[in-house]
């Protein structure tokens, strides 16, 4: 999917976002669409197998763990990682896959979207956000 009105309806629709990839460290680009998708009001779910808990949420090693349904994956991993997460993204009923960018991956997206998933490749959800609504400020900071 690169239509953008298009986009713009998977951003103002979706409320829970798996991040898969999520980073502890601070300085990473994950962390930071993370705390930014957070203020914003969307319900991040991290996924990583290494942490329990992070921005004070519940940390989950896959998505498959993750208890609740899920509106959105987002992606963080190496390309040739995504196919399983694209699968993983089936299973349980996500509705839309996100790649960020440089997340290429024809196969996974070509699955993915047979499956009846939409799905955004090599594209930043902070980025995209922001190029529709602007960085508006929340609690008197602009994030």
């Amino acid at each position: 999917m690169t239509d953008t009105q298009e986009i713009t309806r998977w951003l103002t629709r979706t409320k829970v976002i798996a991040i898969v990839g999520l980073s502890p460290k601070t300085d990473r680009p994950s962390h930071a669409v993370a705390q930014f998708l957070l203020v914003r009001g969307y319900d991040i779910i991290p996924v990583n197998p290494a942490c329990k808990e992070m921005l004070g949420r519940p940390c989950y090693p896959d998505l498959a763990l993750i208890p609740r349904a899920v509106d959105m994956v987002d992606v963080f991993r190496k390309a040739e990682d995504v196919l399983p997460i694209a699968q993983e993204a089936i299973r349980i009923g996500a509705k839309c896959l996100w790649l960020q960018l440089g997340v290429i991956n024809p196969q996974a997206v070509a699955l993915a979207e047979a499956a009846g998933l939409a799905v955004v490749e090599d594209r930043c959800l902070k980025i995209e956000y922001t190029q529709r609504f602007g960085l508006q400020p929340v609690g008197g900071l602009s994030v």
